[in-house]
């Protein structure tokens, strides 16, 4: 190998090429430093809207549980509205607070594959759910929650609560 060989190999390049970066003094000029400030991203008011909408959701949630709460012999109808107030709240933070709207469309190929295995995964377990009682020991069988036992519990308490009522009148 002559030396005009090694001066060819000394300049082959591995990896990628990269631009020099800049310097300080350079950075200070243009204003720039490298980081995103929060007012790129809509600044301090949209985060105080998104922190009174997580407020407000948030009161949402408590009010199922209020004597407030219109639907409150039917507990489906507060789960689902608790299920999706919960979304609603997540979706806020994932978007707002972690950036992700601002982000680029790769995010897509992120989340539509998750949200697809994760709708997956709930419609197979439907089944299970659903069947769970069907083939059960004979001894599970015997301590399994039945509509009837909750009746006895019901008419119990209610005629344990009418005793106190008389106990205190006395």
């Amino acid at each position: 190998m002559n030396n005009s060989e090694a001066d060819n190999s000394s300049n082959v390049t591995h990896g990628p090429v990269t631009s020099p970066g800049r310097l300080p003094e350079e950075i200070d000029a243009s204003g720039e430093d490298g980081q995103q400030s929060h007012e790129e991203h809509g600044g301090i008011m949209q985060y105080m809207a998104v922190f009174a909408a997580l407020c407000f959701l948030t009161t949402m949630s408590f009010l199922t549980y209020s004597s407030y709460w219109p639907w409150k012999d039917e507990p489906q109808v507060g789960w689902a509205f608790m299920m999706a107030v919960s979304c609603t709240k997540a979706l806020l933070v994932v978007l707002f607070f972690m950036h992700v709207l601002q982000e680029a469309n790769w995010k897509y190929v992120l989340t539509i594959p998750a949200a697809m295995m994760a709708i997956f995964l709930a419609i197979m377990l439907i089944p299970d759910i659903g069947l769970r009682n069907r083939m059960v020991s004979q001894e599970r069988a015997l301590h399994m929650a039945r509509n009837s036992d909750v009746l006895l519990l019901e008419k119990a308490a209610s005629s344990d609560s009418s005793d106190e009522v008389g106990k205190h009148e006395h």
